[in-house]
């Protein structure tokens, strides 16, 4: 029964204190010792859960809920298992069941996990056997509170054994931390997949922890040539702030451009964090172009600048555009109030570029509404809103451009 129902004879008060927030009371772990499964310092929650739970992400029927989906930090080999002080009785409490929390999670990952902790204890140390999937393209490392950690990035497909398999435990954390998220068809050859490992010691030898994982679909460009599309990245909550995203971006433009099929890279309905970090590693691999010269950014964005982007970095106009306005800003003083207006106008022009297609709908419209229909329907298309929707999408990107210059700053 859905979390919120009233039920006669069954107080309101007593109904919600068997409703909890699933983002809440959904403990994983990536365990690479067996002290893990006791250290609540190696604990992460969900961010999102309505793709198992419903759009209110709420659990109804339990009190002092736990579920506990534990992985072994390399092979992702899974445990799951759920406690809880009391649940709903149907006799009691006027036939209402609790939500099936375990079989909601349960038809989102592969067969086979565990339900026992000792049975997934025993898994734990058959990871000095595991060995990241397909071809190493790039290895960094990473000077932390607990030293250096030394990290490698992978190319890999569907054809290495094994690897579908990895990749199935591996896409559940899709629905937990990218929103509209979904699982892919593994089945269609044109997916590529990129994936970061941490090597780290362990018993006097090295092991393998997944950090995280982008996919790019190659689309076809007319032509003939083609046009891959970044559509998931994903670093997971314990690596986060640590700089992976950049780099496996970079590695997966880096291994893109090395094919002379490719036309331009592009990015599939980007989140906000996404968008970011795309426009800040393609505002730190054009800042080398000449055509992005500092010297060169405040006489507007010209041919030379979309074409040196597309032959050098396969971006394509538009997302050149964005980085050229990014860099400009980085140009710009704020503080001169003539300088600061001419970005303003420049970046609106482009802005506006849409609203200039409105003419030639509003003389459609005069042809088929009646004097009064048309005067309702021209409010939406007078200067003041058109103005104040301008002005709102430049607010809008001049925040975002912001959070990136401070990164840029900084790099």
């Amino acid at each position: 029964m859905a979390a919120g129902t009233s039920a006669m004879g069954l107080s309101r008060n007593e109904l919600e204190s068997f409703v909890c927030r699933a983002n809440d009371v959904i403990d994983i772990k990536l365990v690479r010792k067996e002290s893990d499964l006791e250290d609540g310092k190696t604990t992460f929650r969900p961010e999102l859960t309505h793709q198992v739970f419903g759009e209110t992400e709420n659990i109804f029927g339990y009190k002092d809920l736990l579920v506990k989906l534990y992985y072994t930090a390399g092979r992702l080999t899974t445990y799951l298992s759920m406690s809880y002080s009391q649940k709903v009785d149907p006799v009691r409490h006027e036939g209402m069941q609790a939500d099936e929390v375990l079989k909601n999670i349960a038809e989102k990952i592969p067969p086979g996990f565990c339900t026992n902790i000792d049975d997934f204890a025993m898994y734990i140390p058959k990871e000095a056997t595991f060995q990241p999937y397909g071809t190493l393209l790039h290895s960094y490392k990473r000077e932390t509170e607990g030293g250096h950690r030394q990290f490698e990035i992978y190319k890999a497909d569907m054809s290495i054994p094994g690897f579908r398999e990895f990749h199935e435990r591996l896409q559940m954390f899709v629905l937990w931390f990218i929103d509209a998220g979904s699982f892919i068809d593994v089945d269609d050859e044109k997916w590529n997949y990129y994936l970061i490992f941490e090597k780290y010691a362990c018993d006097g030898s090295h092991r393998y922890a997944t950090v995280g994982y982008l996919t790019a679909y190659s689309y076809y460009a007319y032509p003939d040539k083609l046009r891959p599309r970044i559509s998931q990245v994903l670093v997971l909550p314990p690596f986060q702030r640590l700089g992976h995203g950049v780099e496996l971006l970079q590695t997966a433009y880096r291994d893109m451009r090395e094919n002379t099929d490719v036309l331009d890279i592009t990015v599939e309905d980007p989140s906000e964090e996404c968008l970011r970090l795309r426009d800040f590693v393609d505002c730190m691999n054009c800042k080398i172009l000449p055509a992005f010269s500092p010297q060169l950014l405040k006489g507007g964005f010209t041919a030379d600048m979309a074409q040196q982007a597309q032959e050098k970095l396969k971006i394509n106009k538009k997302q050149a555009r964005r980085v050229y306005e990014i860099l400009r800003l980085e140009q710009t003083d704020i503080g001169n109030a003539a300088e600061f207006r001419e970005f303003r106008l420049d970046v609106k022009r482009r802005l506006n570029a849409p609203f200039r297609k409105e003419s030639s709908y509003i003389e459609k419209l005069r042809k088929i509404l009646k004097p009064e229909e048309l005067v309702v329907a021209m409010e939406d298309f007078s200067v003041e809103n058109r103005q104040a929707k301008l002005e709102e999408m430049f607010q809008d990107n001049l925040t975002h451009y912001k959070r990136v210059m401070e990164r840029l700053a900084v790099a």
